[in-house]
């Protein structure tokens, strides 16, 4: 990547209380957003330490989420944060598109195993613009991070199976996508396995923290 390109990091957060309803079977609502809360600071943390990021978004209604934002100096975007996933980003690549920002890196606030040494790898081997490059979800079926120079070079949906359907696109418009292996990006948190995973993670993250400490404190007392 050339270091003169200016990409802002856009994390969109959903609002906290419908946070990770996916685990809701094992897990309670306080429980959810706490989590969320803690994985959300994860990535914030990983963000703020790449020298390479012009600056960090974070797309949400959500006070709790807005305020861990702004303790990481990143910006907070409103608009169209309480729709989809996909509406979101592509609300927030028009933003940056018309500030005139050279870049777009997207991914999720539910990735705490993500590291600032894969984010920097991961803008490292993106291309001179117009430019694509994408980490899939550790399944290879979701889309866990973007690049895109300009932000708005390739048109964006995501859902569970979003990878392939994301190649495809940026080819129509022109550009071979870069794709780009990174496990700590990759490993998103939406099933009580994935939790099982991050606990066996070999990083410490303050997710993982979080888990271990509710957990000690909800056991009976031998």
């Amino acid at each position: 990547m050339n270091p003169g390109v200016d990409i802002w990091a856009l994390v969109p957060v959903k609002t906290l209380s419908a946070a990770k309803s996916r685990l809701s079977p094992v897990f309670g609502s306080q429980f959810r957003r706490d989590l969320a809360l803690a994985m959300l600071e994860d990535v914030l943390a990983a963000l703020a330490a790449v020298p390479t990021l012009a600056g960090i978004v974070v797309a949400t209604v959500d006070g709790d989420a807005a305020r861990l934002g702004r303790s990481y100096n990143a910006d907070i975007f409103t608009d169209a944060a309480e729709d989809g996933h996909t509406s979101v980003v592509m609300a927030a690549a028009r933003r940056l598109a018309q500030e005139g920002r050279g870049g777009m890196l997207t991914l999720p606030a539910d990735i705490p195993a993500a590291t600032a040494s894969e984010i920097t790898h991961l803008l490292a081997q993106h291309g001179a613009a117009p430019a694509f490059s994408i980490v899939p979800a550790h399944d290879r079926r979701g889309s866990n991070a973007i690049v895109m120079t300009p932000p708005l070079s390739v048109p964006l949906a995501f859902g569970n199976d979003s990878f392939l359907p994301h190649l495809t696109a940026a080819r129509r418009c022109g550009i071979e996508p870069s794709i780009v292996i990174a496990p700590g990006i990759a490993l998103d948190i939406d099933s009580p396995a994935d939790v099982d995973k991050l606990l066996a993670w070999p990083h410490p993250t303050r997710a993982a923290a979080y888990i271990n400490k509710v957990s000690a404190a909800s056991r009976v007392p031998e």
